[in-house]
């Protein structure tokens, strides 16, 4: 367990050295000046500081392991001996646990785990049905967030005229919303009796999620002339204003033809503002796919295409049970769980991606 200590605090050492240069940079005034340049330290900084202080503590207990060593050696006590054999033992238990810890930090980390989170839900197999469970995830994801401290934000709403949801897209806003609901992309797949059915007979219908990180303005920058800006009328409800006013924004990014819309703000300029902040997200997700060539698959093994049998989600309203396949956890509490109680599927599925991370890891 020593040679993976040692191992570990040699891989960790320059992360430690970076965090004490990065502590001197954030408080130099010329940096502080260059707001942009501030904040980017400032958070490659928060970035590495657990490892950076975990590195203290893991070399501490191996440094008092070998004093306690020597001292062993060199005593003749038969008593005193004993106690330095007794520290050993448990400072070399508390150096294994340590190890653990730090193997988990190393891991690969997702830098936007922080981030605010946007989230598309869009009909998709089953019609109205369809559309109707759009809006109780909708409603889930709604009372998840508000949970765990966060709030949430509609930028742009397409509604049935029967209270379903063909699209829409809000921002839920909090730190660690990434990081928590990330998870959700794919499709989403309900059973139950619809209203309008007359037979009783249980239907089989999908909604998809699609989960992307907000993006600041200082991590990815967009040109102008790229940029082709629609302005048009929101529908919905509104009233007068809405009628004679042109407030919504449609933004398309013609080199990747990603079109964005937002129609919930009364202000042109805050419906702008909202409708960049999406796309610069979108954009995000299509270069750092192209970088790893995988965009166009890595997109389908998220949302897919709305069929029934691509789920990673069943909510089976007879049988009042909630099942995840990606790891076959079920929860037999359906009221609950569309009240937001995700955390077991969360829970479940992040120790699943930390599990085969670790799997794959050299140390």
């Amino acid at each position: 367990m020593e040679d993976i200590a040692d191992k570990i605090l040699e891989k960790t050492a320059k992360t430690k050295e970076r965090y004490e240069k990065l502590t001197e940079l954030v408080s130099d005034p010329d940096i502080i000046a260059d707001n942009r340049e501030w904040k980017k330290l400032v958070k490659e900084r928060s970035a590495i500081e657990e490892v950076a202080q975990e590195y203290d503590k893991l070399k501490k207990l191996v440094d008092e392991l070998n004093t306690s060593r020597q001292e062993y050696e060199k005593e003749t006590d038969h008593d005193l001996k004993q106690l330095f054999y007794d520290e050993i033992g448990s400072l070399t238990k508390q150096i294994e646990d340590k190890v653990e810890e730090m193997k988990i930090l190393l891991l690969p980390k997702d830098a936007n785990d922080d981030s605010n989170v946007i989230i598309e839900i869009r009909q998709a197999a089953g019609g109205e049905e369809s559309a109707l469970f759009c809006n109780e995830l909708h409603r889930m994801y709604t009372m998840y967030a508000e949970k765990k401290g966060w709030t949430t934000e509609i930028i742009d709403l397409n509604a049935t005229e029967l209270g379903g949801i063909k699209e829409i897209t809000f921002m839920v806003k909090g730190r660690g919303a990434y990081s928590r609901f990330k998870y959700e992309s794919g499709v989403h797949r309900v059973q139950r009796v619809p209203e309008t059915e007359s037979q009783g007979r249980i239907h089989t219908s999908t909604s998809t999620v699609a989960v992307l990180p907000e993006i600041e303005e200082v991590e990815f920058e967009i040109e102008e002339k790229d940029l082709k800006i629609d302005t048009y009328r929101s529908s919905g409800a509104g009233g007068q204003h809405v009628n004679k006013t042109e407030s919504a924004i449609r933004i398309t990014h013609l080199p990747t033809g990603i079109v964005v819309s937002c129609q919930d703000e009364r202000s042109q300029i805050k419906n702008k503002e909202r409708a960049m902040s999406i796309l610069r997200s979108k954009l995000y997700d299509f270069y750092q796919g192209q970088i790893e060539d995988q965009y166009k698959a890595d997109r389908k093994n998220q949302v897919g295409s709305g069929d029934r049998s691509e789920r990673v989600r069943t909510y089976n309203y007879p049988q009042g049970r909630v099942t995840d396949h990606r790891v076959g956890v079920t929860s037999y509490s359906l009221e609950n769980v569309l009240n937001g109680d995700l955390d077991l599927f969360i829970d479940a599925l992040t120790i699943k991606d930390r599990a085969d991370k670790l799997a794959n890891a050299e140390f």
